[in-house]
């Protein structure tokens, strides 16, 4: 039956490299389909990209995507990943043969795809068309609103506005950003009875607008939960990067009443990567913010609460309470606590680089920044994963990223797959034993000057964009003496404390292999001394912490 003139037809999609494949699967779907539905192929992620951008800007809608698995340049687990952005509610299906149906497993963990054929289809009244029957049916009973999204007024070069929308993206937090400069953003400002000394100006979904608002004031007003529930926990882990994420989903999920206590946002430096490649069971990669949502939404569902913008500033033992003291006065007691407040980067002490920190020049992968490097010189200061994770993704925009690394190669920090990716890509350039001597620029970075560490001799270089990531330093200083931490300010456990470190140590057994000074007190991740400060370690930490906390509580 054809569609009547008001409906809208939606469109289904197919993306194949192979001329021939794509003519047959959209024939084939055009024979059942045409009549109540627009049938577009595409025969290169990239094009179909380019495809979906234009519906969306038409208020065209995508009912279902069918991609190949093998195609070059973007494969179409790629390209149903990026798809996703673009039309959420869209059906999702892998076209792959059958030595590649372990791509079907990956699809469905990285692109949330909902189902796979394998070639060949036919015949199509048996392998095809039931299959996308179901979806087109699933399609339609989804409730499809458009999205609502906060809005944020800002300055390109200004820092708290480069901080907030940091902070939103990092949260999961889906916003809309609108430079001051821009007719629509100046609206938007005067309507809040603002101006462009206020910046930025958050507007909530519920229309109200927030003037220059700290991180806390927004995380209250778009969702984020920042007070807890109860007052006494089995279990409070403090810090919520993947080794803390870890914690809370295996404490929640074997009964404990956790609490997950986060400074600033979850995932901490992992949730900032571009693509994280060497995690087990993930062979095309997943970004950071995806292993991070995910991990909050496992961690919720089994039970635990997630507070953000919540600042621990102390640690007590009170009896066979630990307490953690808030930055706002509260206090919360746990019969036992993880430490995962994980790492932060060392600032870079050149001259210039204080003054222009959120202006051009960044600390981590700055997600909110990234996008906006399209045709700039963009400079990646540090030599190890992190710093390769984010030079990859800058190149994607970028004119041109160039490393700039200390050290004689990144053969002594950096991950063999890494180094491969970078040497592929030709507009990343590497320099090594060059340093950044001073930051230069009127407002905004506009220039650098750099050293060569084995001559000393200087030259100055046009860069619009600097990405720090130079070593790090434990987020440990508001511990004081309640644990004890080496000279650099790691927190020390089990086997790594010595005699004289346990002189007031009060039980008969030795501390548990993630136990710190202090029984019922655990470390784990990059916080902890000797730690492998790796993504894969960090949630295997936070696992058997929680089952050092089980034989804690039974045996204390």
């Amino acid at each position: 039956m054809p569609a009547t003139a008001t409906e809208v037809r939606p469109v289904i999609m197919t993306v194949d490299d192979d001329p021939g494949v794509s003519r047959a699967v959209s024939r084939d779907l055009r024979r059942k389909y045409g009549e109540r539905s627009r049938i577009v192929r595409a025969e290169s992620g990239a094009d179909a990209l380019d495809a979906l951008r234009q519906m969306k800007l038409r208020d065209e809608q995508v009912a279902v995507m069918l991609a190949d698995y093998r195609m070059p340049q973007m494969n179409g687990i790629e390209f149903l990943e990026q798809a996703m952005d673009i039309f959420p509610y869209a059906r999702r299906v892998l076209l792959t043969a059958y030595a590649d149906t372990n791509a079907a497993i990956d699809a469905i963990n990285v692109a949330d795809v909902d189902h796979y054929l394998l070639k060949p289809w036919d015949p199509p009244e048996e392998k095809l068309y039931p299959v996308v029957d179901d979806l087109l049916r699933a399609w339609r009973k989804d409730e499809r609103k458009p999205v609502k999204e906060t809005k944020v007024v800002g300055h390109r070069w200004s820092a708290p506005s480069s901080r907030m929308r940091d902070f939103l993206a990092r949260n999961q937090v889906p916003y809309q950003w609108y430079p001051v400069d821009d007719p629509e953003g100046q609206r938007l400002l005067d309507a809040a009875g603002a101006d462009d000394r206020q910046l930025p100006v958050v507007i909530t979904v519920d229309g109200d607008a927030l003037i220059n608002p700290t991180a806390g004031e927004v995380a209250s007003r778009v969702g984020l939960s920042t007070s807890p529930e109860r007052d006494f926990y089995d279990l409070v882990v403090i810090g919520g990067g993947p080794a803390g994420l870890g914690s809370a989903v295996y404490g929640a999920s074997e009964g404990l009443r956790t609490l997950l206590v986060e400074k600033y946002a979850t995932g901490g430096q992992a949730g900032q990567s571009s693509r994280i490649e060497n995690y087990l069971g993930f062979p095309d990669g997943l970004t950071g913010g995806q292993l991070t949502e995910r991990a909050r939404r496992q961690a919720v569902k089994f039970g635990a609460e997630l507070l953000t913008t919540c600042e621990a500033i102390a640690l007590e033992v009170n009896g066979a309470a630990r307490t953690v003291r808030m930055s706002d006065g509260s206090a919360i007691d746990a019969k036992a606590v993880i430490l995962a407040t994980g790492v932060a980067y060392r600032t870079l002490e050149s001259p210039g680089c204080e003054r222009m920190q959120g202006c051009g020049i960044y600390y981590g992968a700055a997600l909110a920044e990234a996008v906006e490097c399209q045709d700039e010189h963009v400079y990646v200061v540090g030599g190890a994963n992190s710093a390769g994770q984010a030079a990859v993704n800058l190149a994607k925009y970028a004119r041109s990223v160039t490393m700039l690394v200390r050290a004689a190669s990144l053969e002594q920090s950096m991950s063999y797959y890494l180094i491969q990716q970078i040497a592929g890509i030709g507009h990343i350039a590497v320099r090594s034993c060059t340093e950044v001597a001073e930051a230069l620029g009127d407002g905004h970075l506009e220039r650098l000057r750099l050293r060569d560490t084995s001559t000393g001799r200087t030259e100055t270089v046009d860069a619009q964009r600097l990405f720090i990531f130079i070593g790090a330093a434990p987020r440990t200083g508001w511990l004081d003496d309640a644990v004890v931490r080496d000279q650099r300010g790691f927190v020390l456990t089990g086997p790594d404390l010595s005699a004289d470190q346990l002189s007031e140590w009060p039980l008969d057994r030795p501390p548990y292999h993630l136990e710190t000074s202090v029984p019922g007190i655990f470390a784990v991740g990059d916080v902890r001394a000797e730690s492998a400060k790796r993504v894969a370690s960090a949630v295997g930490e936070g696992a058997m912490a929680v089952m050092l906390v089980h034989r804690y509580l039974e045996v204390r």
